[in-house]
């Protein structure tokens, strides 16, 4: 069985977030190859510039706070209290170097034992045409190109397109095209888990 996944798979694992578990097993089922593990490469390079714009956010969010901290020790009642807000704020620098050494373990994981599909010149081409024809936004557009594309070029082994993001993906249109290439949409890993042992 081939399971398709993208950038929020990335992100349950390196971030810990509440389905984490569910895609280590996915990982696991991959390494042992009870499944075949398949993300496109766009969704590869896409944590990152969301770790970037988290960190930026952090970033300004702690000058903020610094620049609070600073008026506040100015009054006598929380002079006595600056040095435990600075400690608060450094959490959020500190922090956000976790999460991109996580986010850098977590890939090289995934490079180790998932399928990478490529992009290629006639995704590209597709996926401008499904921000119209589909109302995807340009990322989710060439996510979604990206596996399809590889739905035609495999045979006809059963699938599923696993992720977090129902709002986009939870397309009518979408679901019957991927039905029509033996592929089930999920919406969440712990169903996909289920759904995958079910088949096994």
């Amino acid at each position: 069985m081939i399971v398709y996944v993208e950038s929020n798979f990335v992100l349950e694992l390196a971030y810990l977030q509440e389905e984490r578990e569910s895609c280590s097993e996915l990982l696991r089922l991959s390494e042992s190859r009870a499944i075949r593990l398949a993300i496109p490469a766009f969704s590869i390079g896409e944590p990152y510039e969301a770790w970037v714009r988290r960190s930026k956010q952090k970033k300004s969010l702690h000058e903020q706070l610094i620049n609070a901290i600073r008026e506040l020790s100015r009054s006598k009642p929380y002079q006595g209290s600056s040095v435990e807000f600075r400690e608060l704020t450094n959490v959020l620098i500190t922090s956000g170097e976790d999460e991109k050494r996580r986010l850098d373990d977590t890939l090289k994981k995934i490079l180790q034992i998932v399928e990478i599909i490529p992009i290629e010149s006639s995704i590209i081409r597709d996926a401008i045409k499904f921000q119209e024809s589909l109302d995807l936004s340009p990322q989710d557009s060439i996510v979604y190109a990206s596996i399809r594309d590889h739905l035609t070029r495999e045979s006809d082994e059963p699938c599923c397109f696993i992720t977090r993001n129902s709002k986009d993906f939870a397309n009518p249109d979408i679901e019957s095209e991927l039905t029509a290439y033996n592929c089930k949409l999920l919406t969440k890993f712990a169903d996909g888990l289920r759904y995958i042992r079910s088949r096994l």
